[in-house]
């Protein structure tokens, strides 16, 4: 008998994806890029993790002055462009190559957290910041943008729970991270298609499950 002829069945490309994860310090950002990383490991698909400001050798030595206590004196246009310096490395060193590469790149934090904490925060006006992240970024804009919805009590709680030791921003006052956290929630609704905007206040399997649930339909079963 001749052999059979094997059958190989070709599965679909998965073009690579730009997912950000925002929301206050302590809402369980990175809970849920490991959540991802893990699933994305299962299907075998290539991603990069990175985070911001960092992500890259000069961009951890700005996140290093960035969130020293030492510098709560900072200028707040000064701020915004050692973020700025520190995201437009990011982009051209990691972001872009990972994406052109046909990798999956997850970070936590991107230009939503410039137009949330010092838009809002610390109430610049939002246009310039706009046109400054444009120019920095080449235009790169996040295919999906997880935001974790989260109380200021909770979140404070979280990091303390952890024995966390608050760094410059986090050492703002209340009704600064009330701006932020009600500026996340402007520009979610200003951008619903590109925003997943999950309830950060119910337990972790239950946020989890929402992640799982929102996701579906993007990340392939493995």
């Amino acid at each position: 008998m001749r052999p059979r002829p094997s059958i190989r069945v070709q599965m679909k490309p998965i073009s690579p994806k730009f997912v950000t994860f925002e929301g206050i310090d302590g809402c369980g950002k990175s809970t849920l890029i490991d959540e991802l990383a893990s699933w994305l490991d299962r299907t075998r698909v290539p991603y990069v993790k990175t985070r911001e400001p960092g992500g890259t050798s000069l961009g951890e030595k700005i996140r290093g002055l960035l969130l020293d206590p030492a510098h709560r004196g900072m200028n707040r246009q000064t701020e915004v462009l050692l973020y700025t310096a520190s995201r437009a490395q990011l982009v051209a060193e990691i972001i872009l190559p990972a994406l052109k590469s046909g990798a999956w790149v997850l970070a936590d934090r991107y230009i939503d957290a410039t137009l949330a904490y010092q838009g809002y925060g610390r109430e610049l006006d939002p246009d310039p910041l706009r046109r400054l992240q444009h120019w920095a970024t080449q235009a790169l804009v996040p295919d999906k943008t997880v935001l974790l919805d989260c109380g200021i009590d909770t979140a404070a709680a979280r990091m303390s729970a952890r024995n966390h030791r608050p760094d410059r921003i986090e050492m703002e006052e209340r009704a600064f991270h009330e701006r932020v956290k009600a500026g996340y929630l402007d520009l979610a609704s200003l951008d619903p298609g590109r925003f997943i905007v999950l309830d950060a206040e119910k337990p972790l399997p239950e946020v989890i499950a929402d992640f799982r649930a929102a996701f579906r339909e993007i990340v392939p079963a493995p």
